[in-house]
């Protein structure tokens, strides 16, 4: 190491080669060193000197603040000059604009010794660099905005969407991606990886549906990226890029109306408990036999609408806001409904608490929960509205709908499937959605313990082919088998 008046440190450089200082400062340009406080500290240790970065309003970027002469600034941040020398005080100074995008900065640099021609370059190139590296900063900053922004804007297109509110849902969509909603119908997946890994998923999914797909991080589940879509190929390209990954899996519904897209939400997420255990890691949700397909159409429309009457005097917004709520805080926690619908789960839990005192139930109650699960899923699948339907027709009530032959031959066959494990499984089950799918109590009124619960309901969900310890269809329709082969009371509704 050689020293110079001027401070600089250098070492003899070959000839035509850049001195010491250029490659240290060309160092600061790599990925991982791009930051302009470590560029500003390192000027000031290479030319020994006391240096500043300031915006135009005289808030300090980096580096120690100095006093500069407030006409100097302001020339430099208006643009009149370039570039300034001040010497005083014992003190020599050099000022630079560095303007990038939008916003100007001045560069001062201070010291003991007058600048000469090497001090002068290392200041000229330094701001140089401190120009490129805020130009960058703010074009990745504008360009994470930007993301974010639209990310925001496909999660309310499908907050909108599991509200039944696809109206407003092509509006929204069809300024940024024209005809992505068009079609009537629709299928829903859902994508699942390790949390850590999803914005990368987030790329990949957008980039194999080329953008032809509504593509959300699940405001619920961290490690879940949710895609819906109107087209026949975006299940291949899916399958394709599950294939790809390990640990990731794939769950997708069947096609469903655009206003179904919450029911088909449900199913995506079903199938993707399936998926977790297939060897090609994807499932599509199975059409298997649902109960209220085997209840007389007529009677079925008639005993829903009369379920729900209690809420047809009230404004058609507010009870259309009700009614999506509570389908949706059936089938989800009341914490996941908030982050899917983006309210409060106070608002989730304070329009639930306005359905039960007006339907007259406890939804405390597993079984009250699912009546009325299958007469918000009758209003929706096979009631459309309230056209054509009469309240007041004639209809059996539940316990007639659940006493159809059909319907207790298929509670039968559904519930004998455990009476093969010698374990007692049923009566744990039974038992279980007796006291609220509280674990402890079932444990209690057994004389077994907890974990002993909670085995004995793992062992039956791949026996009876459903999820049991989420609340969800699955589980509904385990209680309404319950109800029909007359293992459990039947709630009690104010519309009954």
């Amino acid at each position: 190491m050689a020293g110079r008046r001027d401070g600089i440190r250098r070492t003899p450089a070959a000839a035509g080669e850049p001195p010491t200082w250029a490659h240290e400062l060309l160092e600061h340009l790599r990925p991982a060193g791009r930051d302009v406080r470590r560029v500003v500290d390192w000027l000031a240790a290479t030319v020994h000197a006391e240096v500043s970065l300031q915006d135009a309003a005289g808030t300090l970027v980096a580096g120690t603040r100095l006093p500069l002469a407030p006409s100097l600034v302001a020339d430099l941040g208006s643009g009149r000059i370039a570039s300034a020398a001040w010497e005083g005080d014992g003190r020599h100074q050099r000022l630079v604009r560095i303007g990038h995008g939008a916003r100007t900065c001045v560069l001062a640099v201070s010291r003991v010794a007058p600048f000469d021609r090497d001090a002068s370059d290392v200041v000229t190139h330094t701001a140089q660099v401190i120009e490129l590296l805020l130009t960058a900063h703010g074009t990745s900053a504008a360009g994470h905005r930007l993301r974010r922004a639209t990310a925001d804007l496909r999660l309310a297109i499908l907050q909108l969407l599991m509200v039944e509110d696809t109206v407003a849902a092509r509006r929204v969509a069809a300024g940024l991606w024209p005809g992505l909603l068009d079609a009537d119908t629709a299928c829903v997946y859902v994508v699942e990886s390790a949390p850590d890994r999803r914005e990368r998923l987030v790329a990949e999914c957008l980039d194999t549906t080329r953008e032809e797909a509504l593509v959300v991080r699940c405001p619920a589940m961290d490690g879940h990226v949710i895609v819906v879509s109107p087209r026949e190929t975006t299940a291949a390209d899916l399958r394709s890029l599950v294939g790809r990954h390990p640990d990731t899996f794939l769950g997708g519904s069947v096609w469903q109306s655009l206003a179904r897209t919450a029911t088909a939400y449900g199913q995506a997420v079903s199938a993707l408990a399936v998926a977790r255990f297939r060897a090609d890691k994807t499932a599509v949700y199975a059409e298997r036999t649902h109960p209220e397909r085997l209840m007389d159409p007529a009677a079925l429309r008639s005993w829903a609408a009369r379920v729900l009457r209690p809420l047809d005097a009230l404004p058609h917004h507010t009870r259309a806001e009700l009614l999506a709520t509570t389908r949706l805080g059936l089938e989800f926690t009341a914490v996941n409904t908030a982050k899917i619908l983006g309210v409060s789960r106070n608002t989730v839990r304070a329009r639930m608490e306005r359905v039960e005192s007006m339907l007259g139930v406890d939804f405390d109650d597993i079984t009250a929960r699912a009546v009325v699960h299958l007469a918000l899923h009758t209003q929706i699948n096979l009631l459309d509205g309230q056209a054509g339907t009469d309240p007041g027709a004639h209809s059996p009530g539940l316990a007639g709908l659940l006493a159809d032959e059909a319907v207790g031959a298929w509670a039968r066959e559904l519930l004998g499937r455990l009476d093969r494990d010698t374990r007692t499984v049923r009566r744990t089950l039974r038992t279980w959605i007796a006291v609220g799918g509280n674990a402890e109590r079932a444990a209690q009124v057994l004389g077994v313990h907890a974990q002993t619960v909670r085995e004995h309901m793992r062992s039956a969900e791949p026996v009876l082919e459903r999820q049991l310890l989420a609340s969800g269809t699955d589980l509904y329709e385990v209680v309404l088998a319950h109800l029909a082969a007359g293992d459990l009371e039947q709630p009690v509704l104010a519309g009954e």
